[in-house]
């Protein structure tokens, strides 16, 4: 059975699988995908560009560390391991990316909150106070309020720009302070600094939690890279240095103990990644896409008049003109 894990055989396996998937391919190119709507076209082909970007940096690199242990051990189920963890790093251990991202959205949420608290209280309306809080906006926030401000420019109402600005921030404490936003443009009462003035202490308040999180889970986060390199390295100087002492593991029933060895690992990681993760509340101020009724333009139809002459008319639906 040893024989089965030898390289030659490993190598006709991958050019095997190689010309499979190509056929496979060449089969479908001929014959073709039915036509979709144009929203899944449209989200087809962002997902197809997402993977191509995965594809050309982190896809890469995990094929590359895929072949390069299954050279050095021969293990098929390293090599995958190994490949895998490349590709799910981000996500067993990118937590702090994420969490320091959502805090600098939310830092600049309360910074453009107060901007417009203090512009507003210079009797300004909040269609100039919009345009002019923008311009001091944080990074994280700023193109979002440039779409924003081209939309009041195209006399895009008010109520429906905000909700497209709470769609691309895409955040929850983003909709209380868009919420209030969009009621005051509607109804137009009293009372808007204070509100403002209360999200953005409120928004201040929840930075200065994730940050005392943020601290608190650094350590938890640097002992597992730690345990995770550590491990790594073990393994990879046992099976380059000493490959008597892991000879068992190329058998297998060998591959499968490993295989269970690397189970139970992804469930830790998957295990502390849950803990490690913020809880946020789910969007409140979400709309559906309303359906696209495609409305035929009525044409005008030609009628004699009493006197002989020609008289244009639309009969469909109430309210019909004639002339």
């Amino acid at each position: 059975m040893g024989s089965l894990f030898s390289l030659p055989v490993l190598i006709a396996l991958t050019c095997g699988i190689g010309v499979g998937g190509g056929l496979a391919l060449l089969v479908l190119a001929l014959r073709g995908l039915p036509a979709k709507p144009a929203h899944e076209r449209a989200k087809a082909s962002k997902r197809a560009q997402d993977l191509a970007r995965f594809a050309s940096r982190r896809g890469s690199l995990a094929v590359g560390v895929g072949l390069l242990t299954l050279l050095l051990t021969r293990w098929i189920v390293l090599a995958l391991a190994a490949a895998v963890l490349v590709l799910a790093w981000h996500r067993f251990f990118g937590g702090a990316a994420e969490e320091r991202a959502a805090m600098r959205r939310v830092e600049a949420l309360a910074a453009w909150t107060e901007s417009m608290r203090d512009t507003i209280a210079g009797a300004v309306g909040l269609e100039q106070a919009i345009p002019a809080s923008a311009r001091a906006a944080a990074p994280a926030l700023r193109p979002h309020l440039d779409a924003l401000v081209d939309r009041l420019r195209a006399r895009t109402p008010l109520p429906a720009a905000l909700q497209q600005l709470a769609d691309e921030i895409d955040d929850a404490s983003a909709d209380i302070i868009i919420a209030a936003l969009i009621l005051n443009s509607r109804l137009r009462g009293p009372g808007l600094r204070q509100v403002l003035g209360a999200l953005a202490k409120s928004a201040r308040e929840e930075v200065g939690m994730r940050q005392r999180v943020m601290a608190q889970r650094a350590s938890t986060r640097r002992s597992v890279q730690i345990v995770v390199g550590v491990s790594l390295a073990f393994v990879f100087g046992l099976s380059i240095f000493n490959r008597s002492f892991v000879e068992p593991y190329g058998t297998p029933l060998g591959q499968l103990v490993l295989a269970v060895v690397c189970g139970l690992f992804a469930l830790g990681f998957v295990w502390l990644r849950k803990l490690s993760r913020v809880e946020t509340p789910d969007r409140f101020l979400v709309r559906e896409e309303p359906p696209t009724h495609l409305a035929r333009p009525q044409s005008p139809q030609t009628s004699l008049g009493p006197d002989g002459s020609q008289s244009d008319s639309i009969r469909p639906g109430k309210g019909a003109v004639q002339r």
